[in-house]
Protein backbone atom coordinates (compact mmCIF):
# COMPACT_ATOMS: atom_id res chain seq x y z
CA UNK A 1 0.00 0.00 0.00
CA UNK A 2 1.24 3.44 -0.89
CA UNK A 3 -0.09 6.90 -0.12
CA UNK A 4 0.92 10.25 -1.55
CA UNK A 5 -0.35 12.92 0.84
CA UNK A 6 -0.53 16.53 -0.30
CA UNK A 7 -1.26 19.43 2.04
CA UNK A 8 -3.88 21.51 0.27
CA UNK A 9 -5.71 24.77 0.65
CA UNK A 10 -8.55 23.12 -1.27
CA UNK A 11 -9.16 20.04 -3.38
CA UNK A 12 -12.02 18.40 -5.21
CA UNK A 13 -12.81 15.42 -7.39
CA UNK A 14 -15.23 15.64 -10.31
CA UNK A 15 -16.67 12.70 -12.22
CA UNK A 16 -18.59 13.39 -15.44
CA UNK A 17 -18.78 17.08 -14.57
CA UNK A 18 -20.19 16.48 -11.07
CA UNK A 19 -18.25 17.14 -7.86
CA UNK A 20 -18.18 13.92 -5.82
CA UNK A 21 -15.73 14.98 -3.10
CA UNK A 22 -14.47 18.35 -1.90
CA UNK A 23 -12.42 19.73 0.98
CA UNK A 24 -11.00 23.06 1.99
CA UNK A 25 -7.77 23.09 4.05
CA UNK A 26 -6.57 19.55 4.61
CA UNK A 27 -4.93 16.57 2.94
CA UNK A 28 -5.54 15.10 -0.49
CA UNK A 29 -4.36 11.49 -0.25
CA UNK A 30 -3.77 9.37 -3.33
CA UNK A 31 -4.06 5.76 -2.16
CA UNK A 32 -2.78 2.75 -4.10
CA UNK A 33 -2.55 -0.98 -3.44
CA UNK A 34 0.11 -3.31 -4.76
CA UNK A 35 0.04 -6.86 -6.08
CA UNK A 36 1.57 -8.01 -2.78
CA UNK A 37 -1.32 -6.57 -0.76
CA UNK A 38 -4.01 -9.07 0.14
CA UNK A 39 -7.37 -9.23 1.86
CA UNK A 40 -5.56 -9.54 5.20
CA UNK A 41 -4.06 -6.05 4.85
CA UNK A 42 -6.83 -4.21 6.78
CA UNK A 43 -6.03 -4.38 10.45
CA UNK A 44 -2.37 -5.22 9.85
CA UNK A 45 0.44 -3.28 11.48
CA UNK A 46 1.22 -1.48 8.20
CA UNK A 47 -2.45 -0.58 7.64
CA UNK A 48 -2.88 0.84 11.13
CA UNK A 49 0.43 2.71 10.93
CA UNK A 50 -0.33 4.28 7.54
CA UNK A 51 -3.79 5.40 8.60
CA UNK A 52 -2.50 6.79 11.88
CA UNK A 53 0.41 8.52 10.22
CA UNK A 54 -1.82 10.06 7.56
CA UNK A 55 -4.19 11.45 10.18
CA UNK A 56 -1.45 12.74 12.50
CA UNK A 57 1.26 14.02 10.14
CA UNK A 58 2.42 17.34 11.52
CA UNK A 59 2.51 19.20 8.21
CA UNK A 60 0.43 22.25 9.05
CA UNK A 61 2.05 25.43 10.35
CA UNK A 62 1.68 26.73 13.88
CA UNK A 63 1.75 30.43 14.78
CA UNK A 64 5.51 30.51 14.13
CA UNK A 65 5.17 28.84 10.72
CA UNK A 66 6.65 25.50 11.86
CA UNK A 67 5.22 22.11 10.92
CA UNK A 68 3.73 21.38 14.35
CA UNK A 69 0.04 20.80 13.68
CA UNK A 70 -1.79 17.76 12.37
CA UNK A 71 -5.01 17.42 10.42
CA UNK A 72 -7.19 17.38 13.54
CA UNK A 73 -5.46 20.43 14.99
CA UNK A 74 -6.50 22.50 11.97
CA UNK A 75 -9.86 20.71 11.64
CA UNK A 76 -8.93 19.97 8.05
CA UNK A 77 -10.62 17.70 5.58
CA UNK A 78 -9.28 14.45 4.16
CA UNK A 79 -9.96 13.64 0.50
CA UNK A 80 -9.12 10.05 -0.44
CA UNK A 81 -8.59 9.14 -4.10
CA UNK A 82 -7.76 5.67 -5.40
CA UNK A 83 -4.61 5.69 -7.53
CA UNK A 84 -3.31 2.44 -9.03
CA UNK A 85 -0.64 4.35 -10.95
CA UNK A 86 1.35 4.68 -7.71
CA UNK A 87 2.58 1.20 -8.68
CA UNK A 88 3.70 2.12 -12.20
CA UNK A 89 6.92 0.46 -13.34
CA UNK A 90 8.81 2.70 -15.77
CA UNK A 91 12.06 0.74 -15.95
CA UNK A 92 11.50 -0.62 -19.47
CA UNK A 93 10.32 1.31 -22.48
CA UNK A 94 8.25 4.44 -22.39
CA UNK A 95 4.89 2.91 -21.54
CA UNK A 96 4.50 2.23 -17.81
CA UNK A 97 3.59 -1.25 -16.68
CA UNK A 98 1.00 -1.61 -13.95
CA UNK A 99 1.52 -5.27 -13.13
CA UNK A 100 2.70 -4.18 -9.68
CA UNK A 101 -0.78 -2.87 -8.83
CA UNK A 102 -3.38 -4.98 -7.06
CA UNK A 103 -6.18 -6.52 -9.11
CA UNK A 104 -9.10 -4.08 -9.44
CA UNK A 105 -11.57 -6.18 -7.42
CA UNK A 106 -9.20 -6.46 -4.47
CA UNK A 107 -8.07 -2.83 -4.72
CA UNK A 108 -11.70 -1.66 -4.72
CA UNK A 109 -12.45 -3.62 -1.54
CA UNK A 110 -9.26 -2.37 0.14
CA UNK A 111 -9.95 1.22 -0.84
CA UNK A 112 -13.52 1.08 0.49
CA UNK A 113 -12.27 -0.41 3.75
CA UNK A 114 -9.61 2.32 4.03
CA UNK A 115 -12.31 4.97 3.54
CA UNK A 116 -14.43 3.28 6.24
CA UNK A 117 -11.53 3.11 8.68
CA UNK A 118 -10.50 6.71 8.01
CA UNK A 119 -14.09 7.86 8.48
CA UNK A 120 -14.35 5.95 11.76
CA UNK A 121 -11.09 7.48 13.00
CA UNK A 122 -11.85 10.98 11.71
CA UNK A 123 -15.65 11.30 11.50
CA UNK A 124 -17.33 14.00 9.48
CA UNK A 125 -14.16 15.11 7.70
CA UNK A 126 -13.52 12.41 5.05
CA UNK A 127 -14.48 12.73 1.40
CA UNK A 128 -13.59 10.39 -1.46
CA UNK A 129 -13.31 9.97 -5.18
CA UNK A 130 -14.98 7.16 -7.14
CA UNK A 131 -12.96 3.98 -7.53
CA UNK A 132 -11.97 3.24 -11.17
CA UNK A 133 -13.78 6.32 -12.48
CA UNK A 134 -12.20 8.80 -14.85
CA UNK A 135 -11.73 11.55 -12.27
CA UNK A 136 -10.71 15.17 -12.61
CA UNK A 137 -8.74 15.99 -9.46
CA UNK A 138 -8.23 19.68 -8.74
CA UNK A 139 -6.10 20.99 -5.92
CA UNK A 140 -4.21 23.93 -4.59
CA UNK A 141 -1.12 22.32 -3.06
CA UNK A 142 -0.14 24.45 -0.07
CA UNK A 143 3.61 24.85 0.14
CA UNK A 144 3.90 22.73 -1.88
CA UNK A 145 4.00 19.92 0.66
CA UNK A 146 3.87 16.35 -0.67
CA UNK A 147 4.71 13.32 1.49
CA UNK A 148 5.01 9.69 0.36
CA UNK A 149 4.05 6.89 2.74
CA UNK A 150 4.82 3.27 1.84
CA UNK A 151 3.38 0.33 3.73
CA UNK A 152 6.68 -1.54 3.32
CA UNK A 153 8.26 1.04 5.64
CA UNK A 154 5.77 0.21 8.40
CA UNK A 155 5.39 -3.58 8.12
Amino acid sequence: MRIVAQRVKEARVDVAGETVGRIDTGILALVGFGAGDGPELPGSKAWRALLSRLLTLRIFPDDQGRFNLGLGDVEGGLLLVSQFTLYADCRKGRRPSFTGAAAPELAAALFERFVQDATAAYPGQVEQGVFAANMDVSLVNWGPVTITLDGADFA
